[in-house]
């Protein structure tokens, strides 16, 4: 299929800049993957628009500072011949970590990538975190591993002289309250490089309210990383590979999934980085010959879900609007169907809804 098959015109004063005083405040649009129908409501009214026996799985990924600033220190403190000393010593190297692979070694994309070969030394703060490049890897990415220069670890200093990693068209600094904002109330597991953004519409009163009626909720991890929010660069979606994403099933959660299935409960996914992880999951059990709906345990997810897959486990999802052209629209088209999710597109935009990751969020079931 073309990408351009999953464009829309938005304007951009559309795109949420900032979030709303209160997390529950956003728009909710509900919309009926059969009929296509579309409905405007308010997130508060989750609890009441849901059914009782719903399960609703939540990633518990919490968002890393994953945007550091350092400066060049050369490979073995030698500027190159082509640089002096003061323009090799005072340039502002930008690390932006994507996947930690090993203890304090990540994929990265680095700018000024052109200028920092395998070898390279970053110092960052006033020296007591330092990175070397130690591999390059494809799409700009390189291996950057971190030693800390002082009695804490690595992972102390990028939390502390870390940035909020928002996306690109949030045009503007990260803040101190992003630190918060930008992460679910459920976060739990360090690692992400993005938020998994349809959760951050909940409030711990939301939760309650849910379980009060009787809805039962459970937590997985997926790791944001390159894969999901990697731009397509070819004109098709067959042409794109997708990054793998690491991912946790536990077993309690894998549990409560098998009993949902079998007493035909819905499932609701929340997010398309929860469904991504079941959805992979799933076709792992399938691939062991499992009875077990989703497999427990830690994989990757390598799974590009796009129209014409058939979903195994997911029957519903909460997601925010995703940008154009993007392997994000292209699943919630897979799920709900293309010219539906256009539609309901145009509605959203007609009706001045928020977009994107601070924006409101559609419910389809």
């Amino acid at each position: 299929m073309r990408v351009s098959d999953f464009d829309y015109q938005l304007p951009p004063q559309l795109i949420a800049q900032r979030p709303l005083a209160e997390r529950d405040a956003s728009r909710m649009l509900l919309l009926d993957r059969r009929t296509g129908s579309v409905r405007d409501e308010d997130f508060a009214a989750l609890a009441d628009v849901l059914h009782g026996g719903d399960l609703l799985v939540f990633n518990n990924a919490r968002v890393i500072p994953a945007r550091l600033f350092g400066r060049r220190a050369g490979i073995h403190a030698q500027p190159p011949a082509h640089a002096s000393a003061r323009e090799h010593l005072t340039g502002t190297v930008e690390v932006f970590l994507s996947r930690q692979t090993e203890p304090d070694t990540w994929e990265a994309l680095v700018r000024p990538g052109r200028k920092l070969p395998v070898g390279e030394r970053v110092i960052f703060g006033e020296g007591e975190l330092e990175a070397e490049i130690i591999a390059r890897g494809e799409l700009g990415l390189r291996t950057v591993r971190f030693v800390s220069r002082d009695g804490k670890t690595p992972a102390e200093h990028i939390e502390r002289l870390g940035h909020v990693p928002l996306p690109p068209y949030i045009e503007r600094e990260d803040e101190s309250s992003d630190r918060e904002r930008y992460q679910t109330v459920f976060a739990k597991r360090p690692g992400a490089v993005a938020a998994p953004t349809a959760g951050l519409h909940f409030t711990q009163q939301m939760m309650q309210r849910l379980r009060g009626k009787g809805i039962q909720t459970c937590e997985i991890t997926l790791h944001v990383g390159l894969g999901t929010f990697q731009p397509i660069h070819s004109d098709t979606l067959e042409g794109h590979t997708i990054h793998g994403e690491a991912y946790e099933i536990p077993q309690d959660a894998a549990d409560t999934i098998r009993e949902a299935r079998a007493a035909g409960r819905p499932l609701m996914a929340v997010g398309t980085t929860a469904v991504r992880a079941l959805e992979d999951a799933a076709q792992r059990a399938v691939q062991k010959n499992s009875q077990e709906p989703v497999l427990a345990g830690s994989s990757e997810a390598r799974i590009f879900i796009k129209p014409g897959y058939e979903f195994r486990i997911v029957d519903g999802m909460l997601t925010n609007f995703h940008l154009p052209r993007s392997t994000l629209l292209a699943l919630v088209c897979a799920f709900a169907g293309r010219e539906k999710v256009l539609a309901a597109y145009q509605h959203a935009v007609a009706a001045r809804y928020r977009f994107y990751s601070y924006g409101d969020c559609m419910l389809i079931r």
